[in-house]
């Protein structure tokens, strides 16, 4: 049997390696100072909102976010018990079928069992949406996208483990190298099937109508030398009230996404503000930043689970028992590397921002639009700083006024 000594050796050369890989990239792609003269203090929000729409906003995220924190609590206090009960882990030894169909099946039934768990926090959720206008579903078509994002993301979780398993069985020694490459080839395919596949469980898409918006945004394009694939609108409206644009996929798939009812609610010169932020995104190529980033991070993260994973004990990285320790240590490296994933993300949205407001030349409706997405979502425009920190892919509003300003 190849000593466990050997895979430790090739999980820290791949650790070092990706680590190396990632902050070079980083260091090259993510624009640490986007702002010229530094990012502006952000501004009063009495300037920004009434008292009413303040005080609004954050009874409603401070209900939010207590739903939301306790169901993560909740997450991973299951999936510790789960790694750490002995009958679970024998559990999935004996699910029928090959090592293979066990791991997989193992993984599932696991996410499942949290998932009901946690339901009454997703359902408490869904109701304050409900009850605050933000949510225009029953609970029917909702039970219904969240069946499709839980099958999505545990499907995901999945095979990302069965990948992990496989490897190690088969490959003792080497398996942090293979597992780490692969699984980063699966993060670049990602982003090139994603939106093909993966939004349209969500949303159907139509292209932006021939018309005055559309051509305004053709304009733009080529103002900035972007090729995007196409425009298109989601029709959002039939799940909720909020307003939001994005880009994604690359190459062939690359395009900028509009909700429908930010194109029939809101005035062009705001709409012309969101898109001018998409397309400096994609000017940029912040998606394969992204992606980039993403494949190295895998690799360090694969690299880092064989260094620290127990050379020796009873359980193996490659027995199907170590299936639920697995999953919990991938939902809690999510977490643990969501604070610098949302710095980088914070930094190239300024970006997007200081180019949108160049572009238009308009910082007045740039003012008007992020007051609306704020007011729209009940955004709390001062939330908790270290939250703010942790998982704020955006800068707040108050200090993308103050950019405007």
């Amino acid at each position: 049997m190849p000593s466990p000594s050997s895979s430790r050796l090739v999980a820290g050369c791949v650790l070092v390696v990706s680590g190396i890989a990632f902050d070079v990239l980083a260091w090259q792609l993510v624009p640490w100072q986007p702002v010229p003269g530094g990012v502006p203090d952000p501004v009063d929000p009495s300037t920004l909102f009434s008292a009413a729409e303040i005080d609004r906003a954050e009874a409603y995220s401070a209900r939010a976010r207590a739903w939301s924190w306790s169901s993560l609590a909740l997450t991973l206090i299951l999936l510790v018990g789960a790694a750490l009960v002995p009958a679970v882990r024998r559990g999935v030894a004996r699910l029928p079928g090959p090592w293979w169909c066990q791991t997989y099946l193992g993984v599932c039934l696991v996410l499942l069992a949290v998932r009901l768990l946690t339901l009454p926090f997703a359902v408490g959720a869904w109701r304050l949406r409900r009850e605050n206008g933000l949510s225009t579903q029953d609970w029917s078509t909702w039970l219904i996208d969240l069946g499709r994002s839980e099958a999505v993301e545990t499907g995901t979780v999945a095979l990302v483990v069965l990948l992990v398993v496989a490897f190690a069985r088969r490959w003792p020694v080497w398996w942090p190298a293979l597992a780490a490459t692969t699984l980063g080839a699966l993060v670049a395919g990602a982003s090139l099937i994603y939106p093909v596949v993966v939004e349209p469980l969500f949303n159907t898409f139509e292209p932006l109508p021939e018309g005055e918006l559309r051509s305004a945004v053709t304009e733009v394009a080529a103002e900035q030398g972007v090729s995007i694939d196409d425009v298109v609108v989601a029709d959002a409206s039939r799940r909720t009230t909020t307003l939001n644009a994005w880009v994604s996929g690359l190459g062939g798939t690359r395009r900028v996404v509009l909700y429908d009812n930010l194109v029939d609610q809101v005035p062009q010169d705001q709409v012309m503000a969101v898109v001018a932020h998409e397309l400096a995104h994609a000017r940029h190529g912040d998606v394969l930043t992204g992606t980039a980033l993403g494949v190295a991070g895998v690799g360090a993260g694969v690299g880092l689970l064989g260094l620290l994973w127990p050379a020796r004990g009873r359980l193996r990285i490659s027995d199907v028992r170590a299936v639920p320790a697995l999953v919990v240590v991938l939902v809690l490296g999510m977490q643990l590397v969501a604070p610098a994933q949302n710095a980088i993300s914070r930094r190239l949205e300024l970006r997007a921002d200081v180019e949108a407001l160049a572009s238009t030349g308009d910082p007045e409706s740039f003012v008007e639009l992020q007051r609306q997405l704020a007011v729209r979502s009940l955004s709390d425009p001062t939330p908790p700083v270290w939250s703010s920190w942790w998982w704020g892919s955006h800068p707040g509003v108050l200090v993308r006024v103050a950019l405007a300003r």
